[in-house]
């Protein structure tokens, strides 16, 4: 019998940082046009992510890819793959 990893599909999303301020965690802001149910058009939705940050390299107004991973802690399962853009 092989012992093998089976890695499974996870989440992934596209957002910008929000806040630093934490120690080794970002806040990021992730939006989404969805249609409205009721009267058809175009809505922007966006959601507030919690996002481990291992090194502390991520700033306010960076672009980060992250993903989807086990409790790191109560609010915190998200982990950040890379930084898209550097805020100008």
């Amino acid at each position: 019998m092989e012992n093998t990893k089976v890695k499974r599909n996870r989440r992934s999303y596209t957002g910008v940082v929000v806040s630093d301020k934490m120690d080794k965690t970002v806040v990021i802001r992730v939006t989404t046009k969805r249609t409205h149910n009721l009267y058809k058009k175009y809505v922007t939705w966006s959601k507030k992510l919690k996002v481990h940050d291992e090194a502390n390299d991520a700033n306010t107004g960076d672009t980060i890819r992250v993903e989807e991973c086990r409790p790191i802690s109560k609010n915190k399962t998200w982990r950040m793959v890379e930084i898209v853009e550097r805020a100008r």
